[in-house]
């Protein structure tokens, strides 16, 4: 194969914590490019760099394996491209499988799979600098002469930690050598690869002890039963507090910016539809979008630190049985807690999950959490129906209702989740099983490619869907206008109008008139649209949304009852009003039917949750 041949396509394959992401980031820096394989949710990450001998590869990172028995979606994807039988993508010319070199004793079994495989194959032995800190002594050349074939050693950390393995690839193609490999002698068994690795570790490795010393003092708190849940939930408030305050001041110059952008291309055009659509739709609707970036960039920097760590496994590992109980695993966790901030990164989070199973229940529970986009519309209803008083002394009522709210979603994304693992075919326990790799410090680079890609995918695969939406919903509110002279607002005569006086019959059981039906419509695009929406519907004039909500406050009071005030106060706990949600379970599932299964639940808890709450409060006469 001559350097003037097309590039030359390289698979990195591996344990997870094996540092192969890390050694993809140093080879091919931000020459990236990130998608889906066809028809899965499995990341397909592919890079291109050029050696100093002028050849050009193509670097595919392959999801992390622990066997080609595959456990996971990943694994299969793995599996079947290493193989060659990955439809629509092309076998790799090499296959480069990286290993730990502190921790050989579980890396070199899946080497040996891959050299099975019988294909072109160089073995990184990558953290090396870990491995001789730790007085772990490996003898590449014992490893390369036993396993017949190339071994190199990279320290991915390190900006020339990769040359020795570039050098390698060249000598190998230039001798058109291949990186052959004697031809697999039939199917390995489980017994014989434990067996061979054995006996490679007893030849080639020299380890003073199995972990590090290290390691081992951490665990002995972290994962203590008590105190490690303790310690992990100050990680937890800490990454929840950064999430709400660290986003705030970069959310409100996206807004203010959004904003300068919407005043100074409606100041450049004459009213009309338009205008109209480019400042109230696109231009909104790409703000309504882009706001969440900052959420989505805090959240992702706390959750790869903690990956590059090696803590996530071990947060995974200590709630893994208390989140069992309700059909859920460890894994879990993190993107519950991160839907508090926003659905949208939670859902994006549970790729962390190896299970399908669970990580699709968890990304169907995601919506219960409270998002802070609830926010602005529980502020609006406990201000004007629940009285500023104190109970028992020490603690305020609207406190408490507010505090009640965040605690209804929580208990019912564990009741769900526990029906939904009672209806599903498969009724046992799935094991968690962790490997607990070594800790180690976060590399900027790789963090900063990291959130550079969850941008990427962010802005592209959720902003095309919001933006088609919220045109629409600007659609349903301008047209058709009000006739000349016509009393009350607007929106009573549009399409939105019409459906929100149609809707009546639906929702006046719970208690909903046909105002509160019509700021349902543009609480689709975001659940804090309603406050706005609702001022609106009762012809307000209001130059911000505080000043919305303060006009709102005793406009309510008067017209709505307490008893309505409660229903539409559940009803923001269950329901689907987000279509960035929505959309991102479409992106995530590449399923209408989850997205369908989603909505439905939701509508049906939200519609019978409000209803028990409007019926019950009429009968105790708050109605």
């Amino acid at each position: 194969m001559s350097a003037a041949a097309e590039a030359i396509r390289l698979a990195l394959v591996g344990n997870p914590n094996c540092g192969k992401t890390a050694l993809f980031n140093l080879l091919t820096g931000s020459r990236q490019k990130v998608a889906n394989y066809a028809g899965v949710t499995v990341e397909r990450k592919e890079g291109r760099f050029h050696a100093p001998s002028g050849r050009h590869y193509a670097l595919l990172d392959l999801p992390g394996a622990y066997s080609f028995q595959a456990a996971s979606l990943d694994e299969a994807v793995t599996r079947d491209l290493c193989r060659g039988h990955y439809p629509g993508e092309p076998a790799p010319d090499v296959i480069v499988c990286v290993v730990d070199a502190t921790n050989l004793r579980l890396h070199l079994r899946f080497a040996l799979e891959v050299r099975d495989l019988g294909k072109p194959m160089v073995l990184a032995v990558n953290m090396m600098d870990a491995a001789r800190r730790r007085g772990i002594e490996v003898d590449l050349d014992a490893l390369e002469r036993e396993l017949a074939i190339p071994v190199v050693p990279t320290v991915a950390v390190r900006r020339d930690g990769a040359q020795a393995l570039v050098a390698r690839l060249d000598a190998m193609l230039a001798a058109d050598s291949g990186a052959r490999v004697a031809p697999p002698a039939g199917t390995a068994t489980a017994e014989s690869l434990h067996a061979e690795t054995r006996r490679l570790l007893a030849l080639a490795v020299t380890m003073p002890r199995r972990t590090a010393k290290i390691d081992d003092t951490l665990d002995r708190w972290l994962l203590h039963p008590v105190l490690g849940l303790a310690s992990l939930a100050v990680v937890m408030f800490l990454i929840f507090q950064a999430v709400y305050a660290w986003a705030t001041p970069m959310m409100d110059f996206i807004e203010a910016g959004m904003g300068w952008l919407g005043e100074g291309v409606g100041g450049a055009m004459g009213e009309g539809p338009l205008r109209s659509l480019l400042v109230d739709g696109i231009i909104a609707g790409l703000g309504g979008v882009v706001v969440f970036l900052p959420q989505i960039l805090i959240l992702f920097a706390f959750i790869l630190a903690l990956e590059e760590s090696g803590y996530l496994p071990r947060a995974a590992f200590l709630l893994d049985r208390m989140m069992a109980g309700a059909g859920l695993s460890g894994r879990s966790f993190i993107p519950l807690l991160s839907s508090f901030a926003c659905a949208i990164p939670g859902i994006m989070a549970t790729r962390s999950i190896q299970d399908p199973r669970d990580r699709l229940a968890t990304i169907l529970v995601a919506p219960l959490m409270t998002c802070s986009a609830r926010l602005p519309v529980y502020a609006l209803l406990i201000g004007a129906f629940i009285p500023a008083r104190e109970v028992w002394g020490v603690m305020n009522l609207q406190g408490l209702v507010l505090f009640a709210l965040y605690a209804i979603g929580i208990l019912s994304a564990l009741a769900v989740s526990w029906v939904m693992k009672k209806w599903r075919r498969d009724k046992g326990e799935h094991a968690l099983l962790l490997e607990l790799p070594s800790y180690r410090m976060p590399h900027p680079r790789d963090l900063l490619i990291g959130l550079w890609e969850r941008a990427w995918i962010f802005l592209r695969r959720v902003g095309g869907i919001i933006l088609a939406m919220t045109v629409l919903l600007w659609f349903l509110l301008s047209f058709p206008a009000a006739p000349v002279g016509a009393p009350g607002p607007a929106i009573d005569y549009s399409f939105a109008g019409r459906i929100g006086h149609a809707m009546t019959a639906v929702f006046a059981p719970l208690g909903f008139n046909w105002q509160i039906c019509i700021a349902l419509i543009p609480g689709l695009a975001a659940r804090e649209v309603a406050v706005s929406s609702l001022a609106t519907v009762y012809a307000l004039q209001a130059a911000d949304e505080e000043a919305a909500t303060q006009a709102l406050t005793p406009i309510l009071t008067d017209t709505w009852s307490l008893a309505t005030a409660l229903a539409l106060l559940v009803w923001f706990v269950y329901a689907p009003q987000c279509i960035s949600t929505l959309a991102t379970i479409k992106r995530e599932t590449h399923s209408w039917k989850q997205v369908g299964i989603a909505a439905g639940y939701l509508f049906g808890l939200a519609y019978l949750a409000s209803l028990l709450t409007y019926q019950v409060a009429v009968l105790l006469g708050l109605g």
